[in-house]
């Protein structure tokens, strides 16, 4: 077995890893006929709760645009409350109700410290609105409820951890509407809502809640992570694209607790209803206003409310950055399954999330997540120490015998078999497998695709700095050899960011590959000769940290591989 043949097949495997995809199936919706009636009510109770369209493009061709209305605008149509949190500023429209203006005081767009604040949700009214609402849908009609036009009356103007605000509403004909909303000191709503009732009958009502987007968001656009409508439905994660939700139509999905959202990169905005609720969850698109809206929502089982009596429904609400550990303490607090799986690690999730959490506490030990790259691929090394000592040993064996294993081909050329026998037979008598060089490649192929999770998704890797000029680990090196540097005022085009920790690692690789025994094939030769120049290339728009890792892991390699070298006389 040829030797550099199993390293280019690994190589090979690794790349067409991290370029895989993974397909969603959404199953037919199952709706019973009462429910779909309380759906209609749903969809017809407000401009917030927009109809699902069935088909047509997103945006009718040759209508004019709807006016952009800026966000300054928007916040003053409507009288507000203030949030106020050591993480969280923004406010809560007392016009309907909803929760439409939420900025992160943790997070800035760029690295550079006066950059504008991280907006996760937009008031409603302008051009990019983003927002949270709760309510309720009538089982009978004539009932009258609260809409997007309700004026709700606030027990107070602000809102901070320390203190909720309640929202009273009544409709005039015996029934009284609550809404309770705290917040936490992260990124946590706890929505309560209640209903008295006093008209003289029993009624009853469906509670809901939904997230409504306003345009399609840029999205980095990669297969390997996921941005869109998302939830854990009956314990399952379920994504949908934004184009796959347009072109496909609405989905339903029955569950009992659970939670749905819509994630971006790094933000997520997710429902979480009781972990005991019985209710249908929905994702759908629809078009008004010249604009794509996305929406999930859930409809909760019914209250059937006695004359006298009250009914409730709590639902949680996160708005806010993905941060693992936090979102591993809600779900463990309030019993939000899965609520971890909003972070797209991947189909590796059992090596990716450990190899996170191992880079964190390595971090909080060193205070820098390059330095903690660093050490935990000098611990891995360690680990596959006894497998790699053995590949090399053999590989120094194998660049040991090159003279004679190209006699014999060049003896046997024209008898394939024989040549087979032959070269069999001397690493038999040599004890050396020639298929062990390969094992350190496919044994780093998993460590390189969760490192590369862990950079790419993550929010902790986020503008994480490592020294000199690289100021963000998740993003690639800003340096190009095309205009040496900085040197030359003259910004190079994406495909010649060519900076200086993929030449070291093209550099790194080159040094590795001369320690190799070097094909006997000519052509393979040559290919195997332009391998660390293809990689200088295709790792230059990878993050920075992947590629320092790599640099690094194939610098202790030719420590480790040119040692036993020497003592094997090589």
């Amino acid at each position: 077995m040829n030797e550099q043949r199993n390293l280019w097949v690994a190589i090979a495997s690794a790349v067409v890893i991290l370029i895989g995809w993974q397909f969603f199936f959404a199953p037919e919706p199952d709706t019973q006929v009462r429910e779909a009636q309380v759906r209609e009510q749903l969809d017809a109770n407000g401009s917030n709760a927009p109809q699902v369209s069935t088909g047509g493009p997103s945006v009718p061709g040759g209508q004019p645009a709807v006016p952009t209305v800026k966000r300054e605008d928007a916040l003053a149509k409507s009288p507000r409350i203030t949030i106020e949190t050591p993480r969280v500023e923004g406010s809560i429209r007392l016009v309907g109700g909803v929760i439409d203006d939420i900025q992160l005081q943790d997070y800035r767009e760029t690295e550079e410290p006066d950059s504008p604040l991280i907006h996760v949700l937009n008031p409603t009214g302008s051009n990019d609105a983003y927002f949270a609402e709760f309510g309720w849908v009538a089982g009978e009609k004539g009932i009258s409820l609260p809409n997007s036009d309700t004026r709700w009356t606030a027990s107070s103007d602000k809102l901070t951890p320390d203190s909720p605000v309640t929202l009273s509403w009544d409709n005039g004909a015996g029934l009284t509407f609550k809404r309770q909303i705290a917040i936490d000191e992260n990124y946590l709503f706890t929505v309560n809502q209640s209903v008295v009732n006093n008209s003289g009958g029993a009624v009853t009502l469906y509670p809901y809640g939904l997230i409504s987007r306003k345009n399609k968001p840029l999205t980095a656009g990669f297969y390997i992570l996921h941005e869109g409508p998302l939830g854990v439905i009956d314990g399952t994660l379920t994504e949908i694209d934004y184009d796959d939700l347009a072109d496909d139509g609405a989905v339903e999905k029955k569950t009992t607790g659970g939670w749905l959202g819509i994630t971006d990169k790094y933000w997520l905005v997710a429902l979480a209803p009781s972990s005991d609720e019985a209710l249908t969850a929905r994702f759908s698109h629809h078009v008004a206003d010249n604009s794509d809206k996305y929406q999930t929502d859930y409809l909760g089982a019914p209250r059937t409310i006695a004359d006298g009596a009250e009914a409730a429904a709590e639902t949680r609400l996160f708005a806010g950055a993905k941060e693992v550990t936090l979102l591993d303490s809600y779900a463990e607090e309030y019993g939000i399954t899965n609520f971890d799986l909003a972070i797209d690690f991947g189909w590796f999730y059992f090596l990716t999330k450990p190899f996170f959490l191992f880079l964190q506490y390595l971090y909080h030990l060193v205070g820098n997540f390059g330095v903690s790259i660093l050490i935990i691929t000098v611990i891995i090394k360690g680990i596959m120490f006894p497998l790699a000592n053995k590949s090399y040993k053999s590989m120094s064996a194998m660049k040991k015998l090159q003279p004679q294993i190209t006699k014999m081909r060049e003896q046997f050329k024209d008898d394939r078999q024989r040549q087979q026998q032959e070269m069999m037979a001397l690493y038999k008598r040599e004890k050396i497998n020639p298929a062990s060089g390969c094992l350190p490649i496919i044994v780093q192929i998993p460590v390189f695709f969760a490192l590369y999770k862990v950079l790419f998704v993550s929010i902790e890797m986020r503008h994480a700095p490592f020294f000199g000029w690289i100021q963000d680990l998740s993003a690639p090196d800003p340096t190009s050899l095309f205009n040496l540097f900085g040197l030359i005022p003259w910004d190079p085009p994406q495909m010649l960011m060519i900076g200086v920790w993929p030449l070291i690692m093209g550099i790194t690789m080159y040094l590795q590959q001369k320690l190799n025994p070097a094909p006997a094939d000519p052509t393979q030769a040559k290919i195997m000769m332009f391998l660390p120049l293809i990689f200088t290339f295709m790792l230059a728009s990878f993050p920075a940290g992947l590629v320092i890792y790599w640099a690094w892991n194939n610098t202790l390699s030719i420590i480790q591989q040119r040692y036993i070298m020497y003592k094997m006389g090589v």
